[in-house]
């Protein structure tokens, strides 16, 4: 679980810097803040503990990671702007590597085991 957290901070802190580059050629400004459903979600992970924080962390990982990959293939597959297409092409494998080990960690993937070491 810690190699998967330390995982994803090293791949979405080296994805982001790089959208944000993207971004400001176009002059998109990010956002400022959380979306409010996603600023919950982190209030209610923040006060959950040990193997209640590890399945629902990992249930939400596997989920999101889903959504993204689909969001990056669309925009890989037809994006109007080149340099998101190619941020989208270049990225997708990291995010569906993600994915996999999320599923693997859930006990959701093919002979993976959940995060209560149950297959």
């Amino acid at each position: 679980m810690k190699q998967y957290g330390q995982r994803m901070v090293a791949d979405h802190t080296k994805s982001s810097k790089e959208l944000l580059t993207i971004a400001d050629k176009l002059g998109v400004k990010p956002a400022t803040k959380m979306e409010a459903k996603h600023a919950a979600l982190f209030e209610k992970l923040g006060r959950l503990k040990g193997q209640e924080f590890d399945t629902a962390y990992m249930k939400h990982m596997a989920e999101d990671h889903e959504m993204a990959v689909m969001l990056f293939k669309q925009q890989a597959k037809s994006g109007k702007d080149a340099g998101l297409r190619a941020f989208a092409e270049k990225t997708l494998p990291v995010i569906e590597e993600h994915l996999k080990m999320a599923k693997a960690m859930t006990g959701k993937g093919a002979g993976g085991k959940g995060t209560d070491g149950k297959e």
